[in-house]
């Protein structure tokens, strides 16, 4: 069994790990970006590329904690959603 095999069977009762595991990758691609452009690149990737469905279900995994997700990656998130 793979690390990812063992990391999805751990998280198979939470949906909504696969979305953070997603985000953070996102964020992982802007991190090496300048400054300015991270938090509105990663903020902007997830607008056009999630769907709404996706998008509801990661705001309500930061409003029950957030547990997992980068910092960069919630400072997207929370730009995003007040812009909604």
């Amino acid at each position: 069994m793979s690390h990812d095999d063992t990391e999805a069977a751990g998280h198979a009762h939470d949906p909504s790990a696969k979305l953070v595991r997603m985000a953070n990758q996102i964020g992982l691609f802007f991190a090496s970006q300048r400054e300015e452009v991270r938090v509105p690149g990663i903020a902007e990737h997830i607008r056009k590329f999630w769907e709404p469905r996706m998008r509801n279900q990661i705001f309500a995994h930061i409003d029950a904690g957030g547990a997992g997700i980068d910092p960069l990656v919630r400072r997207a998130l929370e730009t995003l959603r007040e812009k909604a």
